[in-house]
């Protein structure tokens, strides 16, 4: 099976580093034209430059910004035929109790992790309506399936908000032939904050979430990408609604 998407534009968030950044050279290898955005302009240029994409300074929890960046693409021929929400995580925030959460931890999560994700694909509807197609793609988190390993009461919320937002959109998209799916991933060491999460199990906490994973390994940032590709392409054109676990196998 090859999966091409040449003549196609993408737009891929959370593009700075890790699972996004993987997703983004997927795509570009696969002959889409990439378009890149991030809140961190300066690693996000460096990423863009060197492999010819085109980014974006985005905040995604600005819904006036996500409307924007996708008006401008539409502006010049470009609105996205796939768009990939692969922005979001912690925040900087670490796990504790439930007395210690703050509203404003709280909302920081769900706007990095939800709002954006429902602003870009609010804003993308309606040039993929108007062409008759479309690819969503929401990388959730094994944390929107069950409980977080990070122990962030407000992360396991907003991923299993994303997950109801992948069925939804689904449901509603998918009559003007827009699919939309989620990637649940497992632990994938992809970006600072993951690296920090793993040394901070020791030995053997890293052993023990190993030896709990079927295929024995941690997945990478290029397993994810690989799913995701699929589920944007043509071949997945009848996969609607659907939250694919990417995890290796997990007991």
């Amino acid at each position: 099976m090859l999966i091409r998407f040449d003549g196609q534009t993408a737009l891929v968030t959370g593009a700075a580093q890790g699972i996004g950044q993987a997703i983004a050279l997927g795509l570009k290898q696969a002959g889409a034209a990439v378009h890149v955005a991030d809140l961190d302009r300066a690693r996000l240029d460096a990423f863009a430059a060197a492999h010819d994409l085109v980014p974006h300074g985005l905040d995604i929890g600005d819904r006036a910004a996500c409307h924007g960046l996708v008006s401008d693409m539409a502006s010049v021929g470009s609105a996205p035929d796939v768009l990939v929400n692969a922005a979001g995580g912690v925040r900087g925030q670490t796990g504790g109790p439930v007395s210690a959460v703050t509203e404003e931890g709280w909302r920081a999560i769900f706007a990095a992790n939800v709002d954006g994700a429902f602003w870009l694909s609010q804003a993308a509807a309606a040039p993929m309506q108007a062409r008759g197609r479309g690819r969503i793609v929401n990388i959730a988190s094994g944390a929107g399936l069950r409980p977080s390993l990070t122990g962030i009461q407000a992360y396991t919320a907003a991923k299993h908000a994303l997950v109801g937002l992948t069925k939804q959109l689904s449901q509603d998209l998918g009559p003007f032939g827009i699919t939309c799916n989620a990637i649940a991933p497992g632990f994938v060491r992809s970006n600072p904050t993951t690296e920090r999460q793993w040394q901070s199990y020791g030995e053997e906490g890293q052993a023990r979430l190993i030896a709990g994973i079927h295929t024995r390994r941690l997945g990478t940032a290029e397993d994810i990408a690989h799913a995701a590709l699929f589920l944007a392409s043509e071949q997945a054109s009848w996969i609607s609604g659907q939250i694919l676990s990417v995890d290796g196998g997990r007991s």
